[in-house]
């Protein structure tokens, strides 16, 4: 697994590259709280590159989510897999997530800070 983030448009962009699991998931989340900490607001998570994600990637998708909405930050995510979004979708969670199909479209607009606020439910837009 490789993770890699770069800034764009306002947005932390992490790509992960791999299979994110019980044993990744812990390193990326950790990884997400250094760069929170760091001073870090909105961020892209960028999967299209994952091979494998199971119910432990989403939890830690949701634990980074908790953390990105105590800091009045933003979070989008970008996955063409069909084997991502169905664990989303399995889950129930894809309606929770703002879900784009490439960086370019998630980093296209600015962040908006609080955008999580009615997180895990939808906006009404």
């Amino acid at each position: 697994m490789m993770v890699s983030y770069d800034v764009l448009n306002g947005w932390t962009v992490i790509e992960v590259d791999g299979e994110i699991d019980a044993h990744t998931a812990p390193m990326i989340r950790e990884g997400m709280i250094t760069l929170i900490n760091e001073g870090h607001r909105h961020f892209v998570l960028d999967l299209s590159f994952v091979s494998f994600m199971d119910s432990m990637g989403l939890g830690m998708i949701v634990a980074i989510t908790k953390r990105v909405r105590e800091h009045e930050g933003a979070l989008r995510i970008v996955s063409a897999s069909s084997r991502v979004l169905k664990i989303f979708d399995v889950s129930g969670m894809r309606k929770s997530y703002e879900i784009l199909p490439s960086a370019e479209d998630a980093t296209g607009s600015a962040p908006l800070s609080g955008s999580l606020a009615h997180w895990p439910h939808p906006s009404s837009n």
